[in-house]
């Protein structure tokens, strides 16, 4: 089967590995789709690895022994391979399960683990299925498309009334509008790529700010000086996660998303917590619990949903689907595994 490596800075190679088989509750997934996500840093990087991707969607090949999917099925593959036997996998949070495997050692394979492959071998309770008037692309966005955003807006409780400042617009923060959007709340963006800021505006944004000095006058004008009422960082950026404290309101809520580096964020407990009376969290996913509600947002946003994938490549052009990501102009990427 092919497989994505990493084999330096900006280099790679798609290898010719052997399938992996089911074992158990181990089944085998036909790989449809592969959702692109911050693999892109590995390749910028050069950090050498044939094991890329943590998003996927297909059709079980080989079920194994499970009783929970058969093949044929269309299923989400979820983030992670997590223990299933803790308090966080039995509730659905699985993605917060401090018992992670190794699929490949509990299944006896030596491939199976990567997304950026054909074949991927999975636990089968982390299997979601695909309702048939959904394609593998708008399911793709159970996953990091719609994802965290989702499971952000529940957290925060974002309903029709909000305003909800949104920083930045990679494709988590774009599936962000489509959530906001869904919900009716009015999503004030901040975003320096103009050519996300135009895809925002068309799924569904009330304006875009770009970062800079003038950009707290901007959300508190729009606001009529009070601060919105929601927020969400998806920039991992500590001067933006800044201006979304900065910006909200009284009893206002803020969910962390993006990932930081060696950012840190300079919050001060008595005027932004006590004084002002912020709820700040983060939020990495969502309970499989919500899955029915994750899919009421997909079946209403078909159209937008189109509108954030904006590329698709075969396997064999991964290469070219990094270099466009670094770039930032694109919304969603997708690879194609059986495509030439």
């Amino acid at each position: 089967m092919k497989t994505v490596a990493v084999t330096g800075v900006e280099a790679c190679e798609v290898l010719d590995l052997e399938q992996p088989k089911a074992s158990g509750n181990f089944v085998v997934v036909k790989i449809m789709v592969s959702p692109m996500c911050t693999e892109y840093k590995a390749y910028k990087d050069g950090d050498l690895t044939d094991c890329l991707g943590h998003e996927a969607v297909g059709e079980v090949v080989d079920a194994g022994e499970s009783s929970l999917v058969k093949a044929g099925d269309r299923v989400v593959a979820m983030p992670l391979n997590c223990c299933g036997k803790c308090n966080y996998c039995e509730s659905g949070e699985f993605i917060y399960c401090q018992n992670r495997i190794d699929p490949c050692e509990c299944s006896g394979n030596s491939t199976g683990a990567a997304t950026y492959s054909q074949y991927l071998v999975k636990e089968d309770w982390m299997l979601v299925p695909i309702p048939e008037d959904i394609s593998y692309d708008e399911g793709a966005m159970m996953c990091c498309g719609l994802g965290p955003s989702f499971g952000a807006m529940q957290q925060i409780d974002v309903v029709d009334t909000d305003t909800i400042l949104i920083a930045g617009l990679g494709p988590v923060g774009l599936g962000g509008v489509i959530n906001a959007s869904y919900r009716g709340a009015r999503a004030i963006c901040i975003e320096g790529n103009p050519y996300r800021q135009e895809l925002a505006m068309e799924l569904g944004a009330a304006e875009v700010i770009a970062p800079g000095e003038n950009a707290l006058e901007r959300i508190l004008e729009l606001t009529d000086g009070a601060g919105a009422d929601k927020a969400i960082d998806c920039s991992g950026v500590a001067a933006a996660q800044r201006l979304l404290i900065d910006g909200l309101r009284r009893r206002g809520k803020l969910a962390f998303i993006g990932e930081t580096g060696s950012d840190s964020l300079d919050l001060h407990v008595s005027p932004d917590m006590i004084r002002k009376g912020l709820t700040l969290q983060g939020n990495w996913h969502y309970p499989l619990t919500d899955v029915p509600e994750l899919l009421k947002v997909i079946r209403a946003s078909k159209d937008k949903i189109a509108k954030l994938v904006t590329h698709h490549f075969p396997i064999d052009q991964v290469q070219d689907a990094w270099e466009l990501q670094l770039t930032g102009q694109c919304g969603k990427v997708m690879l194609d595994p059986w495509t030439s």
